[in-house]
């Protein structure tokens, strides 16, 4: 079963398809079709299924009284629908589209001070069922096929509803000349927005070429340089010619009865139009003009409120644009210094992080160092010790000691006794023995003669490397 939202639309839809005002009729007949549209729909509008047509057709006419349009008032409020007066086909029109665009239309009818009048969505809709039935017959939305006698249009890519706007005005140009009102290259519903934005009124011609009041009404009037001036000032236009789905459609919704036939109409509310003038006939410039400058004087109060509502919208719309544009600047500036003070805080916390890194590694570094350089210091106090140890006491002097001076590049001086037989290595004992040199690479080296006691002489005695009795050395560091 269907929600009740699903219902009513569908409720809604039947009705705006076939015309009927009768909810309980509607409902009783979606339910014997099990609520199923196009078959529903099929059985109102099929001429094969004579007692459903009847029923609906019967429901409509008691539902809705006709009213008949005066000079300058209309009488009645709901207006017969357009399948009580049924517009006779053309001779040779397509059978199945002729009988669809005579679906029932909606049309309210009342003074200009409430509504001159509204065609419903419903027309619109029809419209739908319409399109789709001639792409059935090969009069698809993408061309538009002129009606018989006429010459064949070329296939364009466009909508049906602008196919037929510029077949018209080719027709209407090729008859009378490129001087007339500036119809729009659109569909109907294309030209009535274009005349909602631009805050005008929307001047419909119908265009019948079989009628012979035509030639005359196009020639002198609809294309005289008065009407056109005025027309092209103060209305967008839009011409359909009858032969066409949607001129055919707009004269049965508008109930075009007598040719030339014109409207002006405008967009109401709740996607309705309002009807506001018809002319019908041959009319004279001068009557023509008096005609719409009648109109024009009468709507203009409506149109400067609209246009006055609407721009005061666009401002209200701007204004909040402009507050939200700076809202959000606003937002995005604070999120911004938001950003920057936490980019801020981590920057600093990374730097501190940094800092306190860099200040453990030199505080590593140094106790690293001074432990290194403890550790170098008890080494070198321990290779004292032994150098000391190893060398014994020192003898009295005598004729197998040797007397030894060592002076160090500090310019300080030891002196010691050495047995003559003692080497050359423990004179480097004697030198590793005092805490005067720090170097751990250095030479014993003579002046006169200059002789350098190496690794090569260490195992040498003291006599035996020329040292007896007497010796002065001096320490030479070498580069490590």
């Amino acid at each position: 079963m269907d929600s009740p939202n699903e219902v009513d639309d569908k409720l809604a839809y039947f009705q705006a398809i076939t015309g009927l005002d009768d909810r309980a009729l509607s409902i009783q007949i979606l339910e014997a079709h099990g609520w199923d549209l196009d078959l529903a729909i099929s059985t109102i509008t099929d001429d094969g299924n004579s007692s459903s047509a009847n029923l609906a057709s019967g429901s409509a006419n008691n539902s809705l009284s006709g009213g008949n349009f005066t000079s300058g008032s209309w009488e009645g409020i709901e207006g017969s629908n357009v399948g009580n007066n049924q517009m006779v086909a053309h001779p040779g029109s397509p059978g199945i589209a002729w009988r669809l665009v005579t679906l029932p239309f909606s049309i309210v009818r009342g003074s200009f001070g409430l509504l001159s009048g509204a065609i419903g969505l419903g027309m619109w809709v029809a419209g739908g069922v319409l399109s789709h039935s001639l792409n059935a017959i090969g009069w698809g939305s993408g061309e538009f096929r002129p009606g018989q006698g006429e010459e064949s249009a070329p296939l364009v890519s466009m909508s049906a509803g602008a196919a037929e706007a510029l077949a018209f005005i080719n027709l209407f140009e090729r008859e009378y000349g490129n001087f007339h009102p500036a119809f729009q290259t659109s569909g109907f519903m294309e030209a009535l927005r274009t005349s909602r934005e631009e805050f005008k009124l929307l001047f419909v011609y119908l265009h019948s070429s079989e009628h012979p009041n035509t030639p005359t009404f196009c020639q002198n009037t609809l294309c005289s340089e008065v009407v056109v001036e005025y027309i092209n000032q103060n209305f967008v236009s839009w011409g359909g010619n009858v032969r066409a789905s949607e001129g055919f459609k707009m004269s049965n919704s508008l109930k075009a009865s007598t040719f030339p036939f014109c409207a002006v109409v405008m967009s109401a509310t709740n996607q309705r139009i309002a009807l506001l003038q018809q002319v019908e006939g041959p009319k004279s410039p001068s009557e023509m003009l008096s005609v719409l400058q009648r109109v024009v004087e009468e709507s203009g109060s409506v149109l400067v409120a609209a246009r006055i509502e609407e721009e005061e919208r666009r401002h209200n719309r701007r204004l909040r644009e402009e507050q939200d544009a700076a809202f959000q600047a606003a937002l995005e500036a604070d999120r911004a210094r938001e950003r920057q003070r936490e980019e801020e805080a981590e920057r600093l916390e990374r730097e501190a992080a940094e800092a306190e890194k860099r200040r453990k590694e030199e505080e590593e570094a140094l106790a690293r160092a001074a432990r290194e350089a403890a550790e170098r210091e008890a080494a070198l106090e321990r290779r004292r010790q032994e150098k000391a140890m190893s060398l014994g006491v020192e003898p009295e002097k005598g004729p197998d000691v040797t007397q030894v001076l060592v002076r160090f590049p500090n310019g300080e001086r030891k002196e010691r006794r050495f047995h003559s037989s003692a080497t050359v290595q423990s004179l480097y004992d004697y030198v590793d023995s005092l805490n005067c040199l720090l170097a751990e690479k250095y030479s014993l080296v003579s002046n006169f003669p200059r002789v350098v006691y190496g690794p090569d002489k260490y195992a040498l005695s003291l006599k035996e490397a020329g040292l007896h009795p007497q010796a002065s050395l001096y320490v030479q560091v070498e580069d490590a």
